[in-house]
């Protein structure tokens, strides 16, 4: 008698990348999917990647094969009106209706905030750049989903970003906060996760972005060396932030 062993289906999930892939990340990781993967990915899964500033988006009818979905960062509106974001905005409502997991991150974050009736604008203390500590939301039944039996008290992360939530829909939960942000992370019932911040960053990154903005003449000098001097002695938790991520995403706990 010959016994079919039952074969576990892939878990498949898809990046929703809102940015371009800067000369310095394509040259270092080969672009920011890597970056993605390197974090979050684990072997023999399947993920997928959707250039949705270029107008790259998946088939509706291939939504339901996917078990996660992430919301990359942009240096672009979350409030604007472009017809990609308006368009990634219709599709996060889809995937929203199917309870599908959306993991947003700094302008996804922001998306999602937008889509379920929330309101975002400019950052009411201006733009943040660096590594920041975010404290934790001792709503500890949620994040112990995520974190497991110890959740920390607060954690560390890069920031990069001139927008903020200022009005949160009504559904959300606060996950964590700071000094300068109100809503750092939240979640909308089981399948949506929003983060302010950016897990996926490194020094390097942040680095290079800072670099390339100062050079555009975007920001002061005074205000890139502050926001380098955030990583001079400190790292971000990226562990725990893969943990957190991972953990949401494929309901490993």
């Amino acid at each position: 008698m010959v016994v079919e062993q039952e074969h576990k289906k892939t878990k498949r999930f898809a990046l929703f990348l809102a940015t371009c892939d800067s000369e310095f990340v394509k040259k270092a990781y080969g672009g920011y999917f890597n970056v993605f993967i390197s974090n979050f990915g684990d072997e023999g899964e399947q993920w997928d990647l959707f250039r949705v500033v270029d107008g790259d988006f998946p088939d509706d009818k291939d939504l339901d094969s996917y078990d996660g979905f992430i919301i990359s960062g942009s240096p672009h509106d979350a409030f604007a009106d472009a017809d990609w974001i308006v368009k990634l905005c219709s599709l996060c409502q889809k995937l929203d209706q199917m309870e599908k997991k959306v993991l947003g991150i700094c302008f996804g974050h922001q998306i999602i905030t937008r889509v379920k009736g929330g309101k975002i604008g400019r950052a009411r203390q201006g733009p943040d750049m660096g590594l920041r500590t975010i404290t934790i939301s001792k709503d500890t039944e949620k994040l112990g989903l995520y974190f497991g039996d110890e959740v920390p008290a607060s954690l560390a992360i890069v920031k990069c970003h001139q927008d903020e939530v200022l009005e949160l829909p009504d559904s959300a939960t606060v996950l964590a906060s700071s000094e300068v942000c109100q809503v750092e992370m939240f979640s909308i019932g089981d399948h949506l996760l929003c983060i302010q911040g950016h897990p996926e960053y490194n020094k390097e990154i942040l680095f290079e972005i800072v670099d390339r903005v100062l050079n555009m003449k975007l920001m002061e000098q005074e205000f890139a060396d502050k926001a380098k001097s955030t990583m001079e002695t400190a790292e971000p938790d990226k562990d725990l932030w893969q943990k957190l991520c991972k953990n949401f995403l494929k309901g490993q706990i």
